[in-house]
């Protein structure tokens, strides 16, 4: 309920609600300083949450990065996030320490945890630890039950041709600490690319490394989980369930919720997620950034976990109740985790990526272009120099469904050189927000006009062919999986003894309309009867013998409840009737 007020009522409330908050370290008359280690475009973000929920915010890196652009100059502690000086010399001005990228000095925050013992440091420096070190993070992961790919130590070429022998090949050969964006990672494909693959990734040098059992998956998922542990009492919270859309190894793209991905894989996935970061125990509190695979036998398999705000989740900026960069700062200051939820159907997060000139103005035309997208939200970053594929900035897309985001994500896509199908995974044609079944094809010219009405609100549609009595499974099958396909209405027609619609209504939370096909025997009495007379709890709304047009109508209506611009059609339309 908090979550609602904060909602409606905006920062002023929040404000409120925070500093009256007990146990919080500082009085309520003062702002609570955060210092945040990094100044990248993750600490730019979460420094322009801060004065909403009453903080202020302090940060260590170079000067002139993303961060110093948005607080004062006195707030930037100028040095390198792995400086023990510059750590030190943050923490002694602050109240709280966290960070906006994991590659930290972990050292020199644990000093700083003892040094300071008024000083809250989320995550802590012993969460970080675990973390930074991907073959620690996956043996601490393993003894918690959190299902993983094989993996194995490789600290010499000997030991990564056993792992060949016992994971086979490919196999990915991955730096334990440092890596991001692909880099630290190098598959080793035949037995010759050993030597090669190990000294491409330092280990030559001394740069630890570990095998991975190379995972057929359909696709990557993400999953941003907050947790917070204010004094003892440990609280854990996700966001949906998303795609991460790789290209050449770095995220291009994120889509929500998780396109060719069952209800039931999306709930695994946060559950896994869930489980891994509650399961890094005391000290462990902020956003974690929760990366997975989806197996082609629907298994959800844990990649790797950062301990900070992750690309992943920059949707949630224009998506969610709050933003996963407010969630971050109140879970690391002791507050409420907000509401997680989405606040629109679809959502989608294309990255600005350095043009391939490496041109500053090729990139933010690219950046300008996007801003002509009806419901995007451009997020500039503020760095001063460009590179090709650098991450410049971020695009957010909203709409009511995936079948209304389709259109304006294949444009965005496009303007930054992206192949919707190929690169992004989208499908040839829009996902449906109706379907139109029948029993028979013998069926399809009374169900013709439905389909001709849709056409002609331009609502996006898909028939199909799904009889109650011959294809029961691919029925179930239909109807359980609607809504997961961004349906919102079923328009079901059938004659005779007519258990389509019914049928349908039973399994799915999506409305069913019913059409009475007209019979040879009965004149469609017999399919009316059907319809009409569902038990109580099985909903289906059902229209005159054959009047198909009805069902189109009423489907548009139903989609116009919340799409003022059906909703305007729909008045255009019945104005044209008078016409008639």
């Amino acid at each position: 309920r908090l979550d609602l007020f904060v909602l409606f009522f905006g920062s002023s409330f929040c404000h409120l609600w925070t500093v009256s908050m007990p146990g919080r370290p500082l009085p309520s008359s003062s702002p609570l300083r955060v210092g945040i280690i990094g100044g990248g475009q993750l600490g730019r973000m979460l420094s322009l949450e801060a004065p909403r929920l009453n903080l202020t915010t302090y940060h260590l890196d170079a000067a002139g990065c993303p961060a110093s652009l948005c607080i004062p100059s006195s707030h930037l502690v100028v040095g390198s996030i792995s400086s023990a000086a510059g750590i030190d010399e943050l923490a002694s001005r602050v109240d709280v320490l966290t960070c906006e990228i994991e590659h930290i000095d972990a050292d020199a925050v644990a000093a700083a945890e003892r040094k300071y013992p008024n000083l809250r440091v989320r995550p802590s420096a012993a969460v970080v630890r675990t973390i930074q070190d991907k073959l620690v993070q996956k043996d601490h992961f393993r003894a918690r039950g959190v299902p993983l790919p094989p993996y194995l130590d490789c600290p010499t070429e000997d030991a990564v041709r056993d792992a060949i022998r016992a994971l086979g090949l490919p196999l990915m050969l991955k730096a334990r600490r440092g890596g991001y964006d692909g880099r630290g990672n190098a598959v080793v494909r035949t037995e010759a690319d050993v030597s090669a693959a190990f000294a491409s990734l330092g280990g030559r040098d001394g740069v630890p490394l570990y095998a991975e059992g190379w995972i057929d998956y359909v696709q990557e998922l993400a999953v941003m989980v907050v947790r917070s542990d204010w004094e003892g009492t440990a609280s854990v919270s996700s966001y949906p369930t998303v795609t991460a859309v790789q290209k050449d190894s770095i995220c291009v793209a994120v889509l929500c919720p998780a396109v060719g991905c069952s209800e039931e894989s999306r709930r695994r996935a946060e559950e896994v997620a869930r489980k891994a970061v509650d399961g890094l125990g005391e000290g462990a509190a902020g956003v974690f950034g929760v990366e997975l695979f989806l197996t082609r036998n629907g298994d959800v398999l844990l990649n790797e976990v950062a301990p900070r705000p992750h690309n992943t989740g920059h949707y949630t900026q224009d998506a969610c109740a709050v933003s996963q960069f407010e969630n971050h700062l109140r879970a690391v200051c002791g507050m409420e985790i907000g509401n997680c939820a989405t606040i629109v159907g679809a959502a989608a997060m294309v990255n600005v990526l350095g043009a391939p000139s490496g041109s500053m103005s090729d990139t933010l035309a690219s950046s300008d272009r996007a801003q002509t997208v009806p419901r995007a939200v451009v997020h500039w970053y503020g760095k001063a120099a460009c590179r090709p594929g650098r991450k410049m900035g971020h695009v957010n897309l909203t709409a009511p469904s995936p079948a209304e985001l389709d259109l304006p994500l294949r444009a965005l896509l496009t303007m930054e050189r992206l192949d919707p199908v190929g690169d992004c995974g989208l499908p040839s044609a829009p996902p449906p927000l109706v379907s139109v079944v029948m029993g028979s094809d013998s069926d399809l010219p009374a169900m013709a006009d439905a389909v001709a009405v849709l056409a002609r609100f331009g609502v996006p549609t898909e028939v199909d062919v799904v009889s109650a009595h011959r294809t029961p499974d691919k029925l179930m099958k239909h109807g359980r999986g609607a809504a997961a396909r961004g349906v919102e209405v079923i328009v079901a027609g059938a004659g005779g003894a007519a258990h389509l619609p019914g049928m349908l209504a039973a399994v799915t939370p999506v409305p069913v309309i019913g059409v009475p096909v007209k019979t040879s025997t009965l004149n469609g009495q017999d399919s009316l009867l059907s319809i009409v007379q569902m038990p109580r709890g099985i909903p289906v709304a059902t229209v005159a013998i054959g009047n198909s047009t009805n069902a189109g109508l009423l489907a548009v209506r139903i989609l116009g409840a919340s799409r003022p611009e059906l909703q305007k059609k729909m008045v255009e339309y019945q104005e044209n009737m008078k016409k008639e």
